[in-house]
C-alpha cells in the first residue's frame, strides 16, 4: 500500500508544518500503512477539520504599550461528538503545534471509549510575564474571538501548558455573559464553585501513575519500592509525584523548568512541594543534588515519566537512559527515532494517547455531571478514572501481543481503527 498521493483536492500541509505536526503524521503514516487502513479516510485524517487562527490587540497593566497577540482553536476531527482538548498559554504555540496535539487528542479519546473528537487551542504568549489582570483580559478577548466555534455541543475546551482552573473560569464567565445565563459546560477543568468535578486536577497524574502500576504489574513487578524520575513538576508531574510516593515508591528526581533534584534514596514529594511554593523554584531545595532536565532523563531508575514538554528523549539521547519504563506524562515527548531504539534496548514505553488521558476522562466526567446537575465525589470519580485507565491499557496490551507490536504502535492501531470504523459508518455527505 502506497502513501496517499496528493491531487487538485488535498490540503497543502504547509500552513501547519512544523516539527510536532509532522511527528504526529508519520506516526498516522506509520501505524495506516500498518493497518492497510483504507486511503482516502488515511488522507483525511492527516489535516484538522477546522483551523482558526486570531490575531488581536492587547494592552498592557500601564496602558501605553498594545501588543498584537496570535490564538489557535483547531478541531481535528467532528465525527464522535464535540470536540474536547485543552488550551495552552506558551511561546511555543503555533499552528502546527496545535493541530498535532488535537491529532493526539482524537487517538487518546478514541482509545478510552469517549464521545469525543479532538481539539486543541491556545495563545502565543509567555503567561509567566504577565499579571494576573493582563492574563483576565487577554482570555475574555480570546474567548470572544473564537465563542462562535466553542460550546457545551460543539467544542469543549480545558486547561492545559500555561493555564489553569481560573482561566477555565474567565472562559465560561465571558462564554455565559454573551449567552446571557450561565454555561458552566462549555469548558471542563472550572473551579469546583461553578461546575468543577472532584478529582479533576490530579487526574492527569493519576491516570499516568494508573498506567505504571498497570506496566509493572504486567511484568510482575511491585509498584512498593519502585524507583522513579520525573522530568517536570507542574500540574500533571507533581500529582504523578505525590500519588507515586503515596504507594511506596521511591521518587529520585523531579525537575522544574530551571533544572532539577536527585536523590537516590527517594525524595519526600511533600517537601519538594513546599519548597517550590515558597521560593518559586526547585533551585536550592536543601538536602539533594541539583540536575539538569536532559541529566534527569538518564539517571537510573525503573520508571522514567517525561511529564514537561515535548521533543525530550530523542535519537541523540534515546541509547544512553538507564530505565526500564517511559511512560509518557507530556504529549510527544518521544521521537519516531527514540521509539526506535528504545524498541531494540527493550525499553517499555507506555505512549502519551494512553498514558495522559486521565485528564481528558475526567473532563468527559465533569461534562457528564455538568449535563445532569448531578455531581460525584472525590471517591467516585477516581475509581471511575482508575477504572477506564486499566480497561484502556490492557486492551492497548492486549493488542500489541496479538500483532507482535509494540504499546505505542497497538494504542495508534486501536484509535485510528475506532475512528476510521465511525467515519466509515457515518459515511460521506453530501
Amino acid at each position: 500500500m502506497t502513501d496517499p498521493t496528493p491531487d487538485w483536492c488535498s490540503v497543502p500541509n504547509l500552513e501547519w508544518d512544523t516539527p510536532m505536526y509532522r511527528l504526529a503524521v508519520a506516526q498516522l503514516d506509520q501505524t495506516a500503512r500498518r493497518m492497510g487502513l483504507d486511503e482516502n479516510i488515511w488522507e483525511r485524517l492527516r489535516t484538522p477539520q477546522r483551523a482558526h487562527v486570531v490575531s488581536f490587540p492587547f494592552r498592557r497593566d500601564d496602558y501605553e504599550r498594545v501588543m498584537t497577540v496570535f490564538g489557535y482553536r483547531v478541531q481535528h476531527l467532528l465525527t464522535m461528538g464535540p470536540t474536547k482538548g485543552g488550551i495552552r498559554y506558551d511561546l511555543d504555540v503555533n499552528l502546527g503545534e496545535t493541530t498535532a496535539l488535537s491529532m493526539w487528542m482524537t487517538w487518546k479519546c478514541a482509545i478510552v471509549g469517549l464521545p469525543f473528537g479532538g481539539a486543541k487551542g491556545g495563545i502565543r504568549i509567555c503567561p509567566r510575564e504577565l499579571s494576573q489582570r493582563e492574563l483576565q483580559r487577554i482570555t475574555r478577548r480570546y474567548t470572544s474571538e473564537i465563542i462562535e466555534l466553542i460550546g457545551p455541543d460543539t467544542d469543549i475546551p480545558a486547561p492545559d501548558l500555561g493555564t489553569n482552573e481560573q482561566v477555565m473560569a474567565w472562559i465560561m464567565d465571558t462564554y455565559s455573559q454573551q449567552k446571557g445565563f450561565a454555561v458552566p459546560g462549555v469548558v471542563t477543568g472550572k473551579p469546583i464553585e461553578i461546575g468543577g468535578s472532584h478529582g479533576r486536577l490530579e487526574a492527569t497524574g493519576r491516570g499516568v501513575i494508573s498506567c505504571v502500576i498497570e506496566a509493572l504489574r504486567h511484568r510482575g513487578l511491585d509498584m512498593a519500592g519502585s524507583t522513579i524520575a520525573i522530568q517536570g513538576f507542574g500540574n500533571v508531574a507533581r500529582a504523578a509525584a505525590t500519588i507515586a510516593q503515596q504507594l511506596g515508591a521511591r521518587v529520585v528526581a523531579v525537575s522544574d523548568v530551571a533544572g532539577g533534584v536527585h536523590l537516590p534514596e527517594g525524595l519526600d514529594v511533600y517537601a519538594v512541594g513546599e519548597w517550590l511554593d515558597a521560593q518559586g523554584e526547585l533551585k536550592g531545595y536543601p538536602g539533594a543534588e541539583p540536575v539538569t532536565n536532559a541529566e534527569l532523563l538518564e539517571l537510573p531508575c525503573d520508571v522514567l515519566i517525561p511529564a514537561a514538554i515535548q521533543n525530550q528523549i530523542t535519537g541523540e539521547n534515546a541509547h544512553r537512559l538507564r530505565c526500564h519504563f517511559v511512560v509518557e506524562g507530556a504529549n510527544g515527548p518521544t521521537s519516531l527515532e527514540a521509539d526506535a531504539i528504545l524498541r531494540q534496548r527493550g525499553v517499555i514505553v507506555v505512549p502519551d494517547i494512553l498514558a495522559n488521558a486521565g485528564g481528558v476522562t475526567v473532563s468527559y466526567f465533569e461534562w457528564v455531571q455538568g449535563s445532569q446537575q448531578f455531581f460525584w465525589s472525590e471517591e467516585e470519580v477516581n475509581a471511575k478514572l482508575i477504572s477506564i485507565m486499566q480497561r484502556a491499557y490492557h486492551a492497548v496490551s492486549e493488542k500489541a501481543e496479538r500483532e507482535g507490536v509494540d504499546l505505542r504502535t497497538a494504542a495508534l492501531i486501536l484509535g485510528i481503527g475506532r475512528v476510521a470504523e465511525a467515519k466509515r459508518r457515518r459515511g460521506v455527505f453530501p
